[in-house]
């Protein structure tokens, strides 16, 4: 299936590992223009350079502190408006309410919700002046399934849920779709860093975070290709009525339901 993606504009925020190096790959097979950003030059540019070996693409590398202020003017004033904006940065750690600090909490909303929040505000205006566009959030399956053991995150995926449903229930008045993607466990570093955080937790060992796999479906968490594919496909105008929506790549996780 052709997306139509070839010479698009697209910026991938916290491209330097994981599910945006994943994405940077999708888009980069599809022909788009790469504008790649996260705090590490180094991965940033050994990631730009495989692209630009395996499919001639034409890429982009911004390192940039997005917590810093001022970043986002600065990242916008060297992208512009791009035809597509994925919000990937950020990570918040696992941990219940009393074993997360404040500072934990306050450092890393910093980031991924506020710094989302801060990202559609300002690209959504050079965006809209643009003629339009897409906003992708990448968010997390724990802002709909709620979990006492992931607090910092269950709760911050859950206000961007509600922002991104907010902003893309008008966003076509503009001719900008904004949509949210909540993948569940996913193949990376930060899954397996969040499971031995809930070993620990659990059983008091971190060491036995192997076994909490056998909880997922299949026994494995998604493939980052997985969640990748299905941004392009959102990104293209294949999906050009789409928004305001939220889409859950999590095996079923969150739709498992008891009566008991």
């Amino acid at each position: 299936m052709d997306l139509g993606l070839g010479g698009k504009r697209v910026l991938i925020t916290g491209a330097s590992q994981g599910i945006g190096e994943g994405l940077a790959e999708t888009f980069a097979e599809e022909g788009a223009r790469l504008y790649l950003t996260a705090r590490s030059q180094d991965k940033l540019e050994a990631i730009a350079a495989r692209l630009r070996a395996r499919f001639d693409s034409e890429v982009t590398t911004i390192p940039l502190d997005l917590t810093t202020e001022g970043a986002v003017a600065t990242l916008l004033a060297q992208v512009g408006a791009p035809d597509v904006l994925i919000n990937n940065a950020g990570v918040i750690p696992g941990g219940n309410l009393f074993s997360t600090t404040d500072a934990e909490w306050r450092a890393n909303w910093e980031l991924k919700v506020f710094g989302y929040i801060d990202m559609c505000r300002q690209f959504y205006q050079v965006m809209k002046a643009a003629g339009g566009g897409v906003i992708i959030n990448d968010i997390g399956n724990a802002g709909e399934r709620y979990d006492a053991d992931y607090i910092a995150g269950t709760t911050g995926n859950a206000s961007l849920m509600a922002f991104t449903r907010a902003l893309g229930g008008r966003s076509l008045e503009d001719n900008i779709r904004v949509v949210g993607v909540n993948p569940g466990p996913v193949d990376t570093t930060r899954i397996y860093k969040l499971l031995k955080r809930r070993a620990v937790d659990w059983y008091g060992d971190e060491s036995r975070w192997e076994e909490l796999l056998a909880t997922y479906p299949l026994r494995r968490p998604a493939k980052v290709r997985e969640i990748a594919d299905l941004m392009a496909f959102l990104a293209s105008d294949r999906s050009g009525y789409t928004s305001g929506a939220i889409f859950t790549v999590d095996g079923g996780i969150a739709s498992r339901a008891s009566i008991i």
